[in-house]
């Protein structure tokens, strides 16, 4: 840890900095996802599901950006790189065989869960580890994965 005027207790700093950094990974996987999603996705639903992909990949690169800035200021160095998060990322792969619209809302829904639902368990174990500020930057990244799952989920009646 990198030294710090930041009052709370280097354990604690080091606890979120170790969430903060798994959360990283997982979030800049998602956001590779919806921009695989954004640019290959096909049929009669392509035009609102490109923008819609991409709005979520821009959304996925401010919640990054929240998450490895919280690391730094709080002493850690952000664990950001595309390699580490192919080694660390614990989302599911997502697929180059999808083409269909309701194929990259399925992947790309899964995905959006899967982080929102860590997001939630990061949450938790920073208000328990005594770290309301960065539990406070885990609610803003969960509301706005729920915001987008909803979004993307709104397209898995179409037929295409």
């Amino acid at each position: 840890m990198n030294p710090t005027r930041n009052d709370l207790k280097e354990a604690v700093r080091k606890q979120s900095v170790d969430l903060l950094n798994a959360s990283l990974v997982e979030l800049i996987d998602l956001g590779l996802q919806a921009k695989q999603a954004h640019w290959n996705v096909k049929g009669p639903s392509f035009i609102a599901l490109h923008e819609l992909f991409d709005k979520v990949a821009e959304a996925v690169e401010e919640a990054v950006d929240t998450v490895a800035e919280r690391a730094v200021a709080l002493g850690g160095v952000a664990t950001g790189t595309v390699q580490l998060a192919n080694e660390r990322s614990e989302l599911t792969p997502y697929s180059l065989k999808l083409k269909g619209g309701l194929q990259h809302v399925k992947a790309l829904s899964m995905a959006l869960a899967t982080c929102a639902e860590r997001s939630r368990a990061s949450i938790e174990a920073a208000t328990k580890a005594g770290d309301q500020g960065t539990a406070d930057v885990f609610t803003e990244v969960t509301r706005e994965l729920d915001k987008y799952l909803w979004f993307v989920e709104a397209h898995a009646g179409a037929k295409d």
